[in-house]
């Protein structure tokens, strides 16, 4: 049984995330832009951040119901702007009902060639700011009474993937066991902590970056399925773990790729 409110939303139908409050980190990248639009459509108000704040307002500007959400800048590495943020969407809100730190950077460098500065950022960013997101922003879900935080991982936190990206997969493969760690954590205080591994996904920037090469070729060639997989799907497996049909389900990993990890 579900305890979250029902109600309707744009259109016909119902959605389940009617009067949640959600913020999204990392709202104007490929899979951000399509995870703040599904929250949307379902019903949430939804907070988009990202470094920057005019590409945010743009973001929800072209939404349904603008005046439902809003947008703010944010550096996920900085702690600072973590609790500056928060706390604005308390005194905005009152409450926050989710967290999805989808927020990262990547390298393609392999454990030899990639360098220490390079390595230390995407740390930084794809690792501790999903930490700092879960430190704040579910402290304040576990205020509000509960909900969920869900955790942007991806299939190289779980699998070696093609030999590189090292520091993606050392920052990713962190994502993955601080999310059941936190999980753990949050068990019994009614915060639910999940994460999602996305596979290769066919976003503008992959297609600029790799559409025509080999590496590109490999990417559909390896994912049984057969293709590369859409932002929008990862949205959807977002909207599913931040709602209330997903209150009984905590650490867990939703691989959302092609069948690649199964293969």
């Amino acid at each position: 049984m579900t305890t979250g409110k029902v109600g309707k939303t744009m259109g016909s139908g119902y959605s389940r995330l009617q009067d949640k409050v959600i913020l999204v980190t990392g709202a104007t990248g490929g899979i951000g832009v399509e995870i703040v639009r599904r929250l949307a459509s379902e019903g949430a108000s939804v907070i988009a951040t990202d470094l920057d704040a005019t590409a945010c307002e743009d973001l929800v500007a072209g939404l349904s119901e603008p005046g439902r959400h809003h947008a703010a800048g944010l550096d996920i590495t900085s702690e600072s702007q973590w609790i500056k943020t928060v706390s604005d969407v308390a005194d905005k809100f009152s409450r926050l009902d989710a967290v999805i730190n989808n927020g990262a950077i990547g390298s393609i460098g392999t454990v030899l060639d990639e360098d220490l500065e390079r390595y230390n950022r995407v740390i930084a960013v794809s690792q501790t700011g999903t930490w700092l997101g879960m430190k704040h922003g579910g402290a304040l879900v576990e205020k509000t009474g509960g909900g969920a935080i869900v955790n942007i991982c991806s299939i190289l936190g779980t699998v070696g993937g093609m030999g590189n990206s090292f520091a993606y997969a050392a920052a990713k493969g962190a994502v993955r066991t601080m999310t059941k760690n936190a999980a753990l954590y949050w068990a019994t205080k009614g915060v639910r902590v999940n994460s999602i591994h996305p596979g290769f996904i066919e976003t503008q920037q992959l297609l600029e970056r790799y559409e025509g090469t080999e590496r590109y070729r490999v990417m559909v060639a390896n994912t049984p399925m057969g293709r590369l997989g859409r932002a929008t799907e990862v949205a959807a497996a977002v909207a599913f773990l931040a709602g209330d049909d997903a209150t009984f389900i905590t650490g867990s990993e939703l691989n959302v790729d092609g069948g690649w990890t199964a293969a």
